[in-house]
């Protein structure tokens, strides 16, 4: 990649950011508050103590995760839309093998654990992949509807078969002890982030050093030429959509086993972890180090926005507000030599002035 092309890529993801910020402190403003303060107590409360950077890199561990497993597939041209139905499927069943095998040694649990989530990651991820392989369906549509089916599925089970009895709410059972990962000092963060870090040095290699690497690159430009020149892209399709579906179960056992330990209706959040990746990939453009950079990044407006809360009368909400405005504006492409929204609009003026 080029100097240029990367300090485009960079600004494209860099302005939708600056915007967006723009806006919430027109926002913040209105409010009668400060937004340079409110944005000073966001940032030194989830970045710059540490107490505070440490709960934002364990926020930070499952979103990496669910970025990687959306920018392998779309690299390819391929929509993996059903990263939150993976990541789900992954959590409730590793939540439930952790609650329920009576395994001591807590390395062999979790081991189990998370093989069974990829397991699951895997198989949701099979059904879309064999029908864009072999019947050309098209894999986003496949992939969001399933979502919504496998929330459903997963809500019947933790309401009925798999239910906490002793709940005064719908939850599965709390994980065992062995399965749990424990929590470094007086912080959220766990060893599962550092696991996290692995897996994201292994995929960065995967992704840019490998030859796995280069054929989804080909595959994403141009799918004809890739078959023209041998390379099995049925086969590479299945198995992308294999990777990527084995991370984001991955991505669920990690928060079911260092953050929430039951499955609960709620357990992903709102909008959840598995769209959050989508706007992690769409942040880092794709880009493993940007992935790692932006997860950061949205895991600290996650945790400081109860910070402006606490410490302003900003409500909260503005920050769901500012993601909400990046991720229109990441929609659009500001710097393309082709498509560029600055340079369509130069194009105009020139012709207003030629006339």
């Amino acid at each position: 990649m080029s100097n240029g092309s990367f300090g485009k890529k960079l600004l494209n993801s860099i302005l939708p950011v600056l915007i967006a910020f723009a806006i919430g402190g027109i926002i913040i403003f209105g409010i009668g508050e400060n937004p340079f303060e409110t944005y000073g107590i966001l940032f030194e409360k989830s970045l710059f103590s540490a107490r505070g950077f440490a709960n934002t890199l364990h926020y930070a561990a499952p979103m990496i995760l669910t970025g990687l497993a959306i920018a392998i597939t779309f690299k390819a041209n391929i929509f993996n839309m059903g990263v939150e139905g993976q990541m789900l499927f992954g959590a409730f069943f590793a939540g439930i093998v952790g609650a329920s095998l009576p395994i001591q040694n807590s390395v062999l649990m979790k081991l189990v654990c998370f093989g069974v989530a990829a397991l699951c990651g895997v198989l949701f991820a099979l059904i879309p992949a064999l029908l864009r392989a072999y019947l050309h369906v098209d894999e986003m549509v496949v992939t969001l509807t399933l979502n919504y089916a496998m929330a459903k599925v997963l809500e019947y089970l933790a309401s009925g078969p798999f239910r906490d009895q002793g709940s005064g709410y719908v939850r599965t059972p709390t994980v065992s002890n062995a399965a749990m990962f424990q929590r470094m000092g007086n912080t959220r963060l766990t060893p599962f982030f550092f696991l996290t870090l692995v897996i994201f040095i292994i995929m960065y290699f995967v992704m840019h050093k490998s030859v796995l690497g280069y054929e989804v690159t080909a595959i994403g430009r141009n799918p004809r030429f890739a078959e023209a020149v041998g390379m099995n892209t049925r086969r590479k399709i299945i198995f992308l959509m294999c990777i990527s579906g084995a991370l984001a179960g991955i991505a669920g056992a990690g928060y079911m086993l260092s953050d929430q330990f039951s499955y609960t209706l709620n357990f992903s959040g709102s909008p959840g972890l598995g769209w959050d990746g989508m706007l992690i990939a769409l942040l880092g453009r794709h880009s493993p180090i940007g992935i790692l950079v932006a997860a950061v990044f949205y895991s600290a407006l996650k945790t400081g926005a109860d910070s402006i809360n606490m410490y302003t009368n900003v409500p909260k909400e503005v920050v769901a507000v500012i993601q909400a405005i990046m991720i229109l504006f990441l929609a659009v492409r500001f710097l393309d030599e082709r498509y560029g929204l600055f340079r369509r609009l130069r194009a105009k003026t020139t012709k207003k002035e030629a006339k």
